[in-house]
């Protein structure tokens, strides 16, 4: 879709959702699109990350106000992600730029920094032990970083296209990866090898995380499905061919517009294609538009999702339809649950963050 068909269809988009409830108030947060939303461990600081090149930490008071505290400074390109450490003051964050940056959000300075991406990093996030941080990239590989001192651990692999999102099981044994190509690729990360794919969208996977357990991994896509996983059910890879990234074409633009969430498709791994072996246990749609992210509350045992026409929609696992549903007048390009999920914190094309209580049970 061209961007003025996507402009066309955010401009007739409103009059074709159902009426909202009453519209949460957007706090201007950015100068350019918010790409990248986090909230602390103890659920009192919020992260965002900006196509004006800067985060920004927000103080977030229990009536769900925010109240900016730092601006972290010193990437040269677009922020695309952020993650906090699970339990100290770090922040770790990607960039347009090719690298990661970690930061010490108590003085708001780096103290390491990731090079070896040779394009965006789209996405990166904290091992539940902090001792390691995964990066994922627009080069369409999947890396292991020391946050303690900026060196590359190991790359683990590649997919055949742009890499969305990385997400860590709870006990960090596994990592999962979301990518253009299709395909969610579980890795093992004490031997650092590609273990497991999960096939079976029909467009670009944008969103990936896990439940409360290792075994059961929840995906969105640019097909408008939500889909539950079952990594247990799923044979392992035998053998992987690690070719090397393809070069980029000649025309490539150097700031990826998040609205084109799509590679050209790739065919699927020949030993994947039999259903038995797919893992799918639940389909949730479809959704309303694109969805650009997916988030899970352990502590309400619910998935949120947000996209293109600026829908937010809850879910439970056992239900096909959606609990909650609002619209925000702005596509939404990243969700995160308040640490007691009782409210969702959303980033907005237009530079702005809303805080979204969930009404619907």
């Amino acid at each position: 879709m061209t961007r003025l068909k996507l402009a066309l269809f955010a401009a007739f988009l409103p009059a074709l959702l159902p009426p909202a409830v009453a519209q949460p108030t957007p706090t201007k947060a950015h100068t350019a699109l918010v790409h990248a939303i986090a909230v602390s461990p103890d659920g009192k600081t919020v992260a965002t990350a900006g196509f004006d090149n800067v985060i920004k930490l927000w103080a977030l008071a229990p009536d769900g106000s925010l109240k900016e505290t730092k601006e972290l400074k010193g990437h040269t390109g677009p922020v695309y992600a952020v993650a906090f450490h699970p339990t100290e003051p770090v922040l770790v964050s990607g960039s347009q730029d090719k690298t990661a940056k970690v930061w010490n959000i108590n003085d708001a300075k780096t103290t390491a920094e990731f090079k070896g991406h040779t394009d965006i990093v789209d996405t990166v996030a904290f091992s539940p032990d902090g001792n390691t941080v995964a990066s994922g990239s627009a080069d369409k590989s999947v890396k292991l970083w020391s946050p303690k001192d900026g060196k590359e651990i190991k790359s683990l692999g590649v997919h055949t296209g742009s890499v969305y999102a990385v997400a860590f099981s709870p006990d960090g044994k596994a990592l999962a990866s979301a990518s253009a190509d299709k395909i969610v690729k579980i890795w093992d990360v004490a031997a650092q090898k590609e273990l497991k794919q999960l096939v079976g969208h029909e467009e670009a996977v944008t969103g990936v995380t896990f439940a409360n357990d290792a075994d059961t991994v929840m995906t969105a896509s640019m097909d408008r499905t939500i889909r539950v996983w079952s990594v247990k059910s799923v044979k392992e890879v035998k053998e992987v061919k690690k070719d090397p990234p393809k070069e980029a074409p000649k025309d490539k633009k150097d700031t990826k517009d998040p609205k084109d969430k799509k590679d050209p498709p790739k065919e699927q791994p020949k030993e994947m294609k039999d259903p038995k072996d797919a893992g799918e246990v639940k389909r949730l749609g479809p959704t309303s538009d694109d969805p650009y992210a997916i988030v899970w509350s352990p502590e309400t045992k619910t998935l949120a999702v947000c996209g293109y026409s600026g829908q937010i929609t809850t879910w439970s696992i056992d239900n096909e339809k959606p609990k909650f549903t609002k619209s925000i007048k702005s596509p939404g390009y990243c969700i995160v649950f308040t640490k007691d999920g009782k409210a969702v914190l959303t980033g907005h094309d237009n530079g702005t963050i809303s805080v979204t209580p969930i009404n619907g049970k």
